[in-house]
Parts: structure tokens; sequence; C-alpha cells
């Protein structure tokens, strides 16, 4: 059973970027402003494996699903 409590910076671990404060500060600055016609999964700042991951998690972890509404929400 997973019992870790997921966030902004686990969720950044798991896509295999930087957790820190700053880090994601800065990738929310430079990637930000996601059209609102565009998937927070097809945007153009992840990877084909990081686009997957969120999609997945979006779709069927019902756990992770609150944390990447939060960076969809920031990305925007």
């Amino acid at each position: 059973m997973d019992t870790l409590k997921h966030t902004i910076k686990t969720l950044f671990e798991q896509l295999g970027l930087d957790s820190s404060d700053r880090s994601i500060a800065k990738f929310i600055e430079q990637n930000g402003r996601i059209p609102a016609d565009i998937e927070l999964h097809d945007a153009t700042c992840w990877t084909r494996n990081q686009s997957l991951f969120l999609k997945q998690l979006k779709e069927n972890d019902a756990d992770w699903a609150p944390v990447v509404d939060e960076l969809n929400v920031r990305l925007r």
C-alpha cells in the first residue's frame, strides 16, 4: 500500500525533475501559460515518458489526480 503523501515535490521527483522549490518555480515560470485547448500531458515541456506518466496518473490513479490537477492549474 502506498502511504506516501503526494505533493508537487513528489510529482516532480516521479517525473525525474529537480524537486527543489526553486527548480519547481523556475519550471513553472519557463513552461507556464499552456493554452486551455492543450491537455497537460500534451504540453511541449514534457518528454514522451513524462507525458505518458502524467496521462496515466490522471486517468488511473485517484491518489495522484489532485496533485496533477494542481500542476495543471499552476501551468495555465
